[in-house]
């Protein structure tokens, strides 16, 4: 029952970082309270992106006359269970396939909810382990406000979070979400796809606040075209009998709902480890750019940081963590780490935003190019978005990205690896891009950058 390393939590952090420490030729347990994957291949990413690709499919399907192929719409019909049992075969094979790899490469897999004892020692299900190193992957919790009401019908027939609503049986007639983050708009984009009316309620001046400006007043305009109603400065005081209450502007109004999604954030899951008594910040606990927490064999990755909740994220935490552990020098940095939002059109970016940028009076530039005016973007019927590239005018550093476009999500790619590898933006100009492809947009953003945009 001894070990090199013990991570606690079976997420993308946690299993990445045990198959990565197995490979390093560590002794490595594995403990996982539920099922291994954690919340984005179960309940999480992978779920919602195969259920938006059920309502990217319908999408397409209603909008066929405008590429020739004509269907009765009126005809149009779905089975919603067997959409959702698409998405449990997709997470099944994919969480099968994780305890395949766990098991081939040698990491010991301990079910139960672990309890840090002190920086050696777990106890799981009675049994006690022991390990030389600790690396903390419990990810996080929806945030639970204290409105009236709430916390009694939280996950019952109408009040549900994210993973409630990802088995919810049937398509809702109408749906409130309170809070205007990623979690909240994709899933309203997906249930205004089958025909759900949404409404999204926002205590801040505004949805997706950490985005940038221009890309969020665009896709904001592609909300409402969909149908969706947003109300930002709602402060909601109460739920009840499918009523939500809140206040604006002074003036308290209700929304009738069949079912009410909560969507206000995230936070760490700290309670296996208190005894530990880690340095934290507010977001969560506090790491170095190994992942090292306040103790000197003690790691953190993931969610559990408060930063960058991300499964990606978590993901290249482990390995530079596991790394760590073995004498390299791998760091990790949270501002290398992109973020995508899986909507219509998606939106990914990473770098500095343009108001951070303004806010803090740096030297840059901004260069855009539409999906509009590129070739295979109107080929696919897809001109909904642009590529935007911040950059220094004096050195060409790429600063930031942000892309909304259709497959944004791919197209940032390359410039992830600009920016890694210090190249500049003469780089993506001057590198021969593939025609057709949308990937020319973010080529044309680089050559506008420096000259102008041959088609623009």
């Amino acid at each position: 029952m001894n070990f090199d390393i013990i991570i606690l939590g079976g997420g993308p952090g946690g299993y990445v970082a045990a198959i990565k420490g197995a490979q390093l030729g560590f002794k490595v347990a594995l403990i996982e309270k539920d099922t291994v994957g954690g919340v984005c291949l179960n309940e999480g990413c992978i779920p919602t992106k195969t259920l938006l690709k059920s309502a990217k499919v319908l999408r397409l399907i209603k909008n066929s006359a405008s590429y020739g192929i004509k269907v009765d719409v009126a005809t149009i019909s779905y089975d919603y269970q067997d959409v959702l049992s698409r998405k449990s075969k997709v997470v099944k094979t994919l969480t099968e396939g994780v305890k395949g790899l766990l098991k081939k490469n040698g990491v010991t897999v301990i079910s139960g909810f672990g309890e840090v004892i002190n920086r050696t020692t777990v106890v799981v299900n009675n049994e006690t382990y022991t390990t030389k190193h600790l690396i903390l992957a419990t990810g996080a919790s929806p945030i639970i406000p204290p409105i009236k009401g709430l916390t009694e019908n939280l996950e019952s027939k109408y009040v549900l979070t994210y993973k409630g609503l990802l088995d919810y049986p049937t398509i809702p007639k109408s749906l409130v979400i309170i809070g205007g983050g990623v979690i909240g708009v994709e899933f309203a984009q997906l249930f205004s796809s089958f025909g759900t009316k949404v409404t999204i309620l926002e205590k801040q001046d505004q949805i997706l606040s950490t985005i940038d400006d221009e890309v969020r007043q665009t896709y904001q305009r592609y909300l409402k075209k969909d149908g969706i109603e947003i109300i930002t400065k709602a402060q909601v005081t109460e739920i009840k009998d499918h009523q939500v209450s809140y206040t604006l502007d002074s003036e308290t109004k209700i929304l009738e709902s069949e079912i009410v999604l909560l969507s206000a954030g995230m936070k760490p899951n700290l309670s296996a480890f208190k005894a530990l008594n880690l340095e934290t910040s507010k977001q969560g606990i506090r790491v170095d750019d190994q992942l090292k927490t306040s103790l000197p064999n003690v790691y953190a990755i993931g969610d559990v940081t408060g930063q960058m909740m991300l499964a990606h994220a978590a993901s290249a935490a482990g390995i530079v963590a596991v790394e760590a552990i073995a004498g390299k020098s791998t760091k990790f940095s949270f501002n290398d780490v992109p973020a995508a939002i899986y909507g219509f059109p998606e939106i990914a970016s990473i770098g500095y935003t343009e108001q951070s940028l303004k806010m803090s009076n740096s030297l840059y530039k901004s260069s855009k190019f539409p999906l509009l005016a590129n070739g295979r973007s109107l080929a696919e019927g897809n001109t909904d978005g642009f590529v935007k590239l911040l950059f220094n005018p004096e050195t060409g550093e790429i600063l930031g990205a942000h892309i909304l476009a259709s497959n944004a999500s791919d197209l940032i790619a390359e410039v992830i690896v600009a920016m890694k590898s210090e190249a500049t933006i003469a780089e993506i100009a001057n590198a021969i891009h593939l025609h057709p492809s949308v990937s020319e947009t973010v080529m044309e953003s680089a050559i506008g950058a420096i000259h102008k945009a041959i088609h623009i």
